[in-house]
Protein backbone atom coordinates (compact mmCIF):
# COMPACT_ATOMS: atom_id res chain seq x y z
CA UNK A 1 0.00 0.00 0.00
CA UNK A 2 1.39 3.38 -0.95
CA UNK A 3 0.85 6.42 0.93
CA UNK A 4 2.99 9.58 0.11
CA UNK A 5 4.52 11.36 2.43
CA UNK A 6 4.32 15.14 3.33
CA UNK A 7 7.06 16.02 1.25
CA UNK A 8 5.39 14.01 -1.73
CA UNK A 9 2.01 15.86 -1.02
CA UNK A 10 4.06 19.33 -0.74
CA UNK A 11 5.21 18.83 -4.14
CA UNK A 12 1.31 18.26 -5.27
CA UNK A 13 0.43 21.50 -3.60
CA UNK A 14 3.03 23.66 -4.43
CA UNK A 15 1.19 25.18 -7.21
CA UNK A 16 -2.62 24.09 -5.93
CA UNK A 17 -4.38 27.17 -7.51
CA UNK A 18 -4.25 26.33 -11.21
CA UNK A 19 -5.43 22.28 -10.19
CA UNK A 20 -8.01 24.31 -7.92
CA UNK A 21 -9.66 26.05 -10.16
CA UNK A 22 -9.44 23.76 -12.98
CA UNK A 23 -11.63 21.10 -10.42
CA UNK A 24 -13.98 24.02 -9.78
CA UNK A 25 -14.53 24.81 -13.25
CA UNK A 26 -14.93 21.03 -14.46
CA UNK A 27 -17.47 20.74 -11.11
CA UNK A 28 -19.46 23.47 -11.87
CA UNK A 29 -19.96 22.74 -15.76
CA UNK A 30 -21.15 19.09 -14.70
CA UNK A 31 -23.79 20.50 -11.88
CA UNK A 32 -24.98 23.05 -14.43
CA UNK A 33 -25.48 20.38 -17.21
CA UNK A 34 -26.93 17.77 -15.22
CA UNK A 35 -29.19 20.18 -13.72
CA UNK A 36 -30.22 21.34 -17.45
CA UNK A 37 -30.70 17.94 -18.39
CA UNK A 38 -33.17 17.85 -15.34
CA UNK A 39 -35.36 20.17 -16.19
CA UNK A 40 -35.55 20.03 -19.50
CA UNK A 41 -36.87 16.45 -19.29
CA UNK A 42 -39.59 17.65 -16.92
CA UNK A 43 -40.54 20.54 -18.76
CA UNK A 44 -41.27 18.21 -21.92
CA UNK A 45 -43.57 15.93 -19.33
CA UNK A 46 -45.30 19.14 -18.54
CA UNK A 47 -45.93 19.36 -21.58
CA UNK A 48 -47.44 16.45 -22.72
CA UNK A 49 -50.64 17.16 -21.15
CA UNK A 50 -50.78 14.01 -18.82
CA UNK A 51 -53.50 12.98 -15.80
CA UNK A 52 -52.73 15.17 -12.74
CA UNK A 53 -51.70 11.65 -11.25
CA UNK A 54 -49.39 10.48 -13.69
CA UNK A 55 -47.45 13.83 -14.40
CA UNK A 56 -47.41 13.91 -10.15
CA UNK A 57 -45.85 10.20 -10.42
CA UNK A 58 -43.15 11.47 -13.28
CA UNK A 59 -41.92 14.98 -11.85
CA UNK A 60 -42.21 14.43 -8.10
CA UNK A 61 -41.55 10.34 -7.97
CA UNK A 62 -39.93 8.60 -11.04
CA UNK A 63 -37.26 11.77 -12.28
CA UNK A 64 -35.99 12.60 -8.98
CA UNK A 65 -35.74 8.62 -8.04
CA UNK A 66 -33.64 7.61 -11.19
CA UNK A 67 -31.25 10.77 -10.67
CA UNK A 68 -30.87 9.77 -6.99
CA UNK A 69 -30.67 5.91 -7.18
CA UNK A 70 -27.56 5.60 -9.27
CA UNK A 71 -25.68 7.19 -6.53
CA UNK A 72 -27.17 4.19 -3.71
CA UNK A 73 -25.76 1.91 -6.86
CA UNK A 74 -22.59 3.24 -7.58
CA UNK A 75 -21.02 5.46 -5.48
CA UNK A 76 -19.32 2.82 -3.82
CA UNK A 77 -17.99 1.89 -7.21
CA UNK A 78 -16.68 5.49 -7.67
CA UNK A 79 -14.91 5.41 -4.20
CA UNK A 80 -12.93 3.03 -5.32
CA UNK A 81 -12.13 3.82 -8.24
CA UNK A 82 -10.95 7.36 -6.78
CA UNK A 83 -8.82 5.20 -4.48
CA UNK A 84 -7.40 2.68 -6.41
CA UNK A 85 -6.55 5.40 -8.98
CA UNK A 86 -4.99 9.05 -9.49
CA UNK A 87 -8.57 10.65 -9.17
CA UNK A 88 -7.88 13.04 -11.91
CA UNK A 89 -7.59 10.16 -14.30
CA UNK A 90 -11.42 8.98 -13.05
CA UNK A 91 -12.23 12.55 -13.24
CA UNK A 92 -11.55 12.43 -16.89
CA UNK A 93 -12.59 9.71 -17.86
CA UNK A 94 -16.03 10.32 -16.37
CA UNK A 95 -16.00 13.26 -18.34
CA UNK A 96 -15.89 11.16 -21.22
CA UNK A 97 -18.78 8.87 -19.99
CA UNK A 98 -20.71 12.51 -19.46
CA UNK A 99 -20.16 13.09 -23.54
CA UNK A 100 -21.42 9.66 -24.36
CA UNK A 101 -24.44 10.32 -22.29
CA UNK A 102 -25.61 13.69 -23.58
CA UNK A 103 -25.15 12.50 -27.02
CA UNK A 104 -27.78 9.86 -26.05
CA UNK A 105 -30.29 12.58 -25.10
CA UNK A 106 -29.49 14.23 -27.88
CA UNK A 107 -31.00 11.54 -29.96
CA UNK A 108 -33.65 11.55 -27.78
CA UNK A 109 -34.75 14.90 -27.96
CA UNK A 110 -34.19 14.30 -31.71
CA UNK A 111 -36.75 11.71 -31.92
CA UNK A 112 -39.03 13.10 -28.70
CA UNK A 113 -38.84 9.81 -26.49
CA UNK A 114 -39.41 10.57 -22.87
CA UNK A 115 -38.43 7.37 -22.07
CA UNK A 116 -34.78 8.02 -24.01
CA UNK A 117 -34.88 11.24 -21.66
CA UNK A 118 -35.67 9.62 -18.73
CA UNK A 119 -32.77 7.02 -19.50
CA UNK A 120 -30.57 9.70 -19.85
CA UNK A 121 -31.08 11.45 -16.69
CA UNK A 122 -30.89 8.23 -14.93
CA UNK A 123 -27.23 7.82 -17.15
CA UNK A 124 -26.34 11.14 -15.95
CA UNK A 125 -26.30 10.18 -12.28
CA UNK A 126 -24.65 7.30 -12.84
CA UNK A 127 -21.60 9.46 -14.00
CA UNK A 128 -22.01 12.16 -11.26
CA UNK A 129 -22.06 9.18 -8.89
CA UNK A 130 -18.74 7.66 -10.15
CA UNK A 131 -17.02 11.12 -10.51
CA UNK A 132 -18.09 12.55 -6.53
CA UNK A 133 -16.01 10.66 -4.53
CA UNK A 134 -13.20 11.82 -6.98
CA UNK A 135 -14.22 15.22 -6.59
CA UNK A 136 -14.56 15.50 -3.51
CA UNK A 137 -11.30 13.66 -2.55
CA UNK A 138 -9.27 15.93 -4.69
CA UNK A 139 -9.72 18.82 -2.35
CA UNK A 140 -7.83 17.38 0.30
CA UNK A 141 -4.81 16.22 -2.21
CA UNK A 142 -4.59 19.63 -4.17
CA UNK A 143 -4.89 22.25 -1.45
CA UNK A 144 -3.06 23.24 1.85
CA UNK A 145 -5.06 21.80 5.30
CA UNK A 146 -5.34 25.62 5.81
CA UNK A 147 -7.42 26.17 2.60
CA UNK A 148 -9.53 23.35 3.27
CA UNK A 149 -12.63 24.85 4.65
CA UNK A 150 -12.48 27.75 2.26
CA UNK A 151 -12.00 25.18 -0.96
CA UNK A 152 -15.06 23.71 0.68
CA UNK A 153 -17.03 26.90 0.53
CA UNK A 154 -16.03 28.20 -2.91
CA UNK A 155 -16.54 24.57 -4.05
CA UNK A 156 -20.55 24.47 -2.35
CA UNK A 157 -20.77 28.02 -4.41
CA UNK A 158 -20.02 27.00 -7.32
CA UNK A 159 -21.89 23.75 -7.11
CA UNK A 160 -24.88 25.35 -5.95
CA UNK A 161 -24.62 28.88 -8.52
CA UNK A 162 -24.34 26.21 -11.36
CA UNK A 163 -27.54 24.63 -10.37
CA UNK A 164 -29.47 27.36 -10.07
CA UNK A 165 -28.34 28.81 -13.13
CA UNK A 166 -28.96 25.19 -14.93
CA UNK A 167 -32.66 25.46 -13.29
CA UNK A 168 -33.35 28.55 -15.21
CA UNK A 169 -31.61 27.56 -17.90
CA UNK A 170 -33.67 24.57 -18.92
CA UNK A 171 -36.72 26.24 -18.64
CA UNK A 172 -35.36 29.16 -21.15
CA UNK A 173 -34.06 26.47 -23.60
CA UNK A 174 -37.05 24.44 -22.86
CA UNK A 175 -38.91 27.53 -24.38
CA UNK A 176 -36.64 29.12 -26.19
CA UNK A 177 -36.18 25.64 -28.15
CA UNK A 178 -39.65 24.30 -28.06
CA UNK A 179 -39.85 21.79 -30.84
CA UNK A 180 -36.32 21.75 -31.68
CA UNK A 181 -35.52 20.74 -28.91
CA UNK A 182 -32.56 18.63 -30.28
CA UNK A 183 -30.79 22.07 -30.02
CA UNK A 184 -30.49 21.83 -25.99
CA UNK A 185 -29.20 18.45 -26.81
CA UNK A 186 -26.34 19.86 -28.46
CA UNK A 187 -25.48 22.41 -26.38
CA UNK A 188 -24.88 19.41 -23.44
CA UNK A 189 -22.67 18.12 -26.34
CA UNK A 190 -20.48 21.27 -26.37
CA UNK A 191 -20.57 22.08 -22.59
CA UNK A 192 -19.54 18.72 -21.72
CA UNK A 193 -17.02 18.83 -24.04
CA UNK A 194 -15.55 22.27 -22.76
CA UNK A 195 -15.86 20.27 -19.05
CA UNK A 196 -13.33 17.64 -20.14
CA UNK A 197 -10.98 20.14 -21.38
CA UNK A 198 -11.14 22.09 -18.13
CA UNK A 199 -10.58 18.24 -15.67
CA UNK A 200 -7.21 18.17 -17.81
CA UNK A 201 -6.12 20.98 -15.95
CA UNK A 202 -6.75 19.17 -12.59
CA UNK A 203 -3.04 18.65 -11.16
CA UNK A 204 -1.54 15.32 -11.68
CA UNK A 205 -1.96 13.51 -8.25
CA UNK A 206 -1.25 9.82 -7.39
CA UNK A 207 -3.32 7.03 -6.73
CA UNK A 208 -4.08 6.97 -2.90
CA UNK A 209 -4.02 3.02 -2.87
CA UNK A 210 -2.81 1.28 -5.99
CA UNK A 211 -3.67 -2.28 -4.57
CA UNK A 212 -7.01 -1.46 -3.53
CA UNK A 213 -8.89 -4.91 -5.05
CA UNK A 214 -12.89 -4.26 -6.28
CA UNK A 215 -15.23 -6.07 -4.18
CA UNK A 216 -18.29 -7.79 -5.93
CA UNK A 217 -20.89 -7.84 -2.68
CA UNK A 218 -21.57 -3.98 -2.34
CA UNK A 219 -23.65 -4.09 0.51
CA UNK A 220 -21.15 -6.22 2.53
CA UNK A 221 -18.70 -3.31 1.34
CA UNK A 222 -21.07 -1.21 2.58
CA UNK A 223 -21.70 -2.28 5.92
CA UNK A 224 -17.63 -2.97 6.44
CA UNK A 225 -17.11 1.04 5.71
CA UNK A 226 -20.17 2.06 8.12
CA UNK A 227 -18.28 -0.17 10.60
CA UNK A 228 -15.26 1.59 10.12
CA UNK A 229 -16.85 5.24 10.40
CA UNK A 230 -18.47 4.68 13.12
CA UNK A 231 -15.40 4.10 14.65
CA UNK A 232 -15.04 7.81 14.67
CA UNK A 233 -17.67 9.56 16.15
CA UNK A 234 -17.28 13.06 14.87
CA UNK A 235 -17.06 11.62 11.45
CA UNK A 236 -20.16 9.75 11.44
CA UNK A 237 -21.74 12.59 13.11
CA UNK A 238 -20.84 14.65 9.76
CA UNK A 239 -22.33 12.40 7.57
CA UNK A 240 -25.40 11.87 9.40
CA UNK A 241 -25.46 15.73 9.22
CA UNK A 242 -24.86 15.38 5.55
CA UNK A 243 -27.76 13.00 4.91
CA UNK A 244 -30.13 15.49 6.62
CA UNK A 245 -28.71 18.26 4.32
CA UNK A 246 -29.80 16.93 1.14
CA UNK A 247 -32.74 15.52 2.56
CA UNK A 248 -34.31 18.67 3.94
CA UNK A 249 -32.43 20.52 0.70
CA UNK A 250 -34.89 18.54 -2.03
CA UNK A 251 -38.12 18.83 0.52
CA UNK A 252 -37.31 22.57 0.61
CA UNK A 253 -37.10 23.03 -3.45
CA UNK A 254 -40.02 20.63 -4.44
CA UNK A 255 -42.00 22.64 -1.42
CA UNK A 256 -41.44 25.96 -2.76
CA UNK A 257 -42.49 24.91 -6.03
CA UNK A 258 -46.00 24.29 -4.49
CA UNK A 259 -46.00 27.02 -2.15
CA UNK A 260 -45.66 29.08 -5.24
CA UNK A 261 -48.61 28.07 -6.75
CA UNK A 262 -50.53 27.16 -4.15
CA UNK A 263 -50.08 29.84 -1.46
CA UNK A 264 -48.79 32.84 -3.28
CA UNK A 265 -50.77 31.84 -6.77
CA UNK A 266 -47.83 33.10 -9.06
CA UNK A 267 -46.29 31.38 -12.00
CA UNK A 268 -43.58 29.29 -13.14
CA UNK A 269 -41.11 31.84 -13.56
CA UNK A 270 -41.46 34.14 -10.25
CA UNK A 271 -41.31 30.32 -8.72
CA UNK A 272 -38.21 29.45 -10.12
CA UNK A 273 -37.04 33.29 -8.94
CA UNK A 274 -37.64 31.58 -5.06
CA UNK A 275 -36.14 28.71 -5.79
CA UNK A 276 -33.16 30.57 -7.68
CA UNK A 277 -32.87 32.80 -3.93
CA UNK A 278 -32.36 29.75 -2.03
CA UNK A 279 -29.74 28.36 -3.89
CA UNK A 280 -27.88 31.54 -4.03
CA UNK A 281 -28.14 31.88 -0.61
CA UNK A 282 -26.64 28.32 0.19
CA UNK A 283 -23.74 29.20 -2.15
CA UNK A 284 -23.15 32.94 -0.40
CA UNK A 285 -23.69 31.12 3.08
CA UNK A 286 -20.85 28.56 1.96
CA UNK A 287 -18.27 30.90 0.95
CA UNK A 288 -19.20 33.00 3.96
CA UNK A 289 -18.04 29.93 5.92
CA UNK A 290 -15.53 29.12 4.22
CA UNK A 291 -13.66 32.26 5.31
CA UNK A 292 -15.17 32.75 8.67
CA UNK A 293 -13.38 29.37 9.38
CA UNK A 294 -10.12 31.44 9.60
CA UNK A 295 -8.18 27.85 8.19
CA UNK A 296 -9.69 25.54 10.49
CA UNK A 297 -12.78 23.33 10.61
CA UNK A 298 -14.79 26.01 12.41
CA UNK A 299 -17.41 23.11 14.30
CA UNK A 300 -19.74 26.13 15.52
CA UNK A 301 -20.70 26.89 12.59
CA UNK A 302 -22.74 23.64 12.31
CA UNK A 303 -24.76 24.83 14.82
CA UNK A 304 -25.26 28.22 13.91
CA UNK A 305 -26.48 27.01 10.48
CA UNK A 306 -29.25 24.52 11.72
CA UNK A 307 -30.77 27.26 14.02
CA UNK A 308 -30.74 29.72 10.86
CA UNK A 309 -32.45 26.79 9.03
CA UNK A 310 -35.14 26.68 12.42
CA UNK A 311 -35.53 30.06 12.26
CA UNK A 312 -36.04 31.09 9.09
CA UNK A 313 -38.32 27.99 8.56
CA UNK A 314 -40.72 29.04 11.36
CA UNK A 315 -41.30 32.18 9.43
CA UNK A 316 -41.96 30.86 6.45
CA UNK A 317 -45.15 29.25 8.39
CA UNK A 318 -46.68 32.60 8.36
CA UNK A 319 -49.64 32.73 7.35
CA UNK A 320 -50.22 35.86 4.20
CA UNK A 321 -46.38 36.70 3.72
CA UNK A 322 -46.16 38.83 0.64
CA UNK A 323 -43.73 37.84 -2.49
CA UNK A 324 -40.91 39.88 -1.00
CA UNK A 325 -40.35 38.70 2.26
CA UNK A 326 -40.70 34.87 1.39
CA UNK A 327 -37.97 35.22 -1.17
CA UNK A 328 -35.96 37.23 1.58
CA UNK A 329 -36.63 34.38 3.80
CA UNK A 330 -35.77 31.73 1.51
CA UNK A 331 -32.20 33.50 0.87
CA UNK A 332 -31.92 33.35 4.88
CA UNK A 333 -32.48 29.75 4.88
CA UNK A 334 -30.10 28.93 2.30
CA UNK A 335 -27.14 31.66 3.87
CA UNK A 336 -27.36 29.43 6.54
CA UNK A 337 -27.70 25.62 5.35
CA UNK A 338 -24.61 26.95 3.21
CA UNK A 339 -22.85 27.79 7.51
CA UNK A 340 -24.39 23.92 8.00
CA UNK A 341 -22.98 21.95 4.80
CA UNK A 342 -19.18 23.85 4.81
CA UNK A 343 -17.78 22.31 8.21
CA UNK A 344 -19.59 19.10 7.55
CA UNK A 345 -18.20 18.38 4.76
CA UNK A 346 -14.63 19.43 5.55
CA UNK A 347 -14.97 16.73 8.08
CA UNK A 348 -15.99 14.26 6.06
CA UNK A 349 -12.79 15.30 3.56
CA UNK A 350 -10.41 15.67 6.54
CA UNK A 351 -10.70 13.00 9.36
CA UNK A 352 -10.65 9.60 7.06
CA UNK A 353 -7.16 7.62 6.90
CA UNK A 354 -5.31 9.13 2.85
CA UNK A 355 -5.87 5.21 1.83
CA UNK A 356 -9.29 5.13 2.82
CA UNK A 357 -10.46 8.52 2.10
CA UNK A 358 -12.38 7.59 -1.20
CA UNK A 359 -13.68 4.67 -0.18
CA UNK A 360 -15.27 6.96 3.07
CA UNK A 361 -16.42 9.92 0.71
CA UNK A 362 -17.89 7.40 -1.73
CA UNK A 363 -19.98 5.73 1.63
CA UNK A 364 -20.75 9.60 2.78
CA UNK A 365 -21.96 10.47 -0.97
CA UNK A 366 -24.08 7.37 -1.55
CA UNK A 367 -25.58 8.13 1.85
CA UNK A 368 -26.58 11.29 1.51
CA UNK A 369 -28.31 10.04 -1.37
CA UNK A 370 -30.46 8.11 1.13
CA UNK A 371 -31.84 11.17 2.34
CA UNK A 372 -32.83 12.64 -1.42
CA UNK A 373 -34.05 9.21 -2.51
CA UNK A 374 -36.31 9.57 0.86
CA UNK A 375 -37.74 13.02 -0.32
CA UNK A 376 -39.67 12.30 -3.03
CA UNK A 377 -41.32 8.30 -1.76
CA UNK A 378 -42.14 10.90 1.45
CA UNK A 379 -43.40 13.89 -1.27
CA UNK A 380 -45.25 11.36 -3.03
CA UNK A 381 -46.94 9.63 0.18
CA UNK A 382 -47.74 13.00 1.35
CA UNK A 383 -49.66 13.70 -2.11
CA UNK A 384 -51.83 10.47 -1.38
CA UNK A 385 -52.94 11.12 1.53
CA UNK A 386 -53.54 14.73 1.30
CA UNK A 387 -50.62 17.20 0.97
CA UNK A 388 -50.32 19.44 4.14
CA UNK A 389 -50.20 23.33 3.01
CA UNK A 390 -47.02 24.07 1.65
CA UNK A 391 -46.65 27.05 4.56
CA UNK A 392 -47.40 23.99 7.32
CA UNK A 393 -44.53 21.91 5.87
CA UNK A 394 -42.36 24.68 6.32
CA UNK A 395 -43.03 24.45 10.49
CA UNK A 396 -42.48 20.52 9.93
CA UNK A 397 -39.42 21.12 8.52
CA UNK A 398 -38.71 23.83 11.20
CA UNK A 399 -39.18 21.05 13.64
CA UNK A 400 -37.07 18.64 12.05
CA UNK A 401 -34.25 20.75 11.64
CA UNK A 402 -34.25 21.62 15.29
CA UNK A 403 -34.96 18.08 16.24
CA UNK A 404 -31.24 17.85 14.16
CA UNK A 405 -29.39 20.64 15.92
CA UNK A 406 -30.16 18.91 19.64
CA UNK A 407 -28.92 15.59 17.79
CA UNK A 408 -25.71 16.91 16.84
CA UNK A 409 -24.98 18.99 19.82
CA UNK A 410 -24.98 15.84 21.63
CA UNK A 411 -23.10 14.04 19.38
CA UNK A 412 -20.64 17.24 19.02
CA UNK A 413 -20.68 18.68 22.01
CA UNK A 414 -18.54 21.67 20.66
CA UNK A 415 -20.42 23.28 17.72
CA UNK A 416 -22.76 24.85 20.40
CA UNK A 417 -20.11 26.09 22.81
CA UNK A 418 -17.95 27.32 20.01
CA UNK A 419 -20.57 29.52 18.36
CA UNK A 420 -19.56 32.22 21.36
CA UNK A 421 -15.52 31.46 20.48
CA UNK A 422 -15.99 31.11 16.90
CA UNK A 423 -17.81 35.11 16.95
CA UNK A 424 -15.28 36.25 19.05
CA UNK A 425 -11.63 38.40 17.39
Amino acid sequence: MQIDSPVTQNKFRANWRTGFWSLIATQFQGAFSDSVLKWVTIFLVLELGLPQGRRDRLVVLVIPLLFALPFLLFSLTGGYFADRYSKRSVTIATKVMEIAVVIFATAGLLLHSIAMEVDAVFLIGCQAALFGPSKYGLLPELLPDTELSWGNGILELGTFLAILAGTIAGGLLAQLFHGREFWNGLILVALAIAGLACSKGISRVPAANPARTFRWNPAAELWDEIVLIRRDRLLWAAILGNIYFWFLGSLVLINIVLYGADVLHVGEARTSLLMASTTLGIGLGSVAAGYLSRGKIEYGLISAGTLGITAMAALLGIPHLGYTTVAALLGALGFFAGFFAVPINAIIQYRPDPAHKGSVIATANLLSFVGIALQPIAQYALLQIGHPNPAKMFLITAALTLGATIFLSITMPDSLRRIVAWAKP
